[in-house]
């Protein structure tokens, strides 16, 4: 079970620092990272990650596949996680 703690803990900071990193692109007419991209860190267990950065920089709030996308991603992981948490305790 630690591994998947340390996954979640490195797949979110992957997703914030994309998200920081796409903002900081935007703002100076930068080369950007591909919002699928933004999308699969999150899919891929980085939601929370994405959802503070999109709260700390202001990025991709109005687009609907972030700001519904994504707490519907999360919504899905913390279920999963839970599932698996409570399956564990019973081995």
């Amino acid at each position: 079970m630690t591994a998947l703690w340390l996954y979640l803990l490195f797949i979110n900071a992957t997703a914030f620092l994309l998200m920081a990193l796409d903002k900081s692109q935007a703002r100076r007419g930068g080369r950007r990272i591909r919002e699928r991209t933004l999308l699969l860190a999150a899919a891929l267990g980085g939601t929370p990650g994405a959802w503070i950065a999109m709260r700390t920089w202001r990025h991709k709030t109005r687009h609907a596949a972030f700001a519904v996308g994504i707490p519907l991603l999360f919504a899905a992981q913390a279920m999963l996680l839970i599932y698996a948490t409570a399956w564990r305790t019973f081995d």
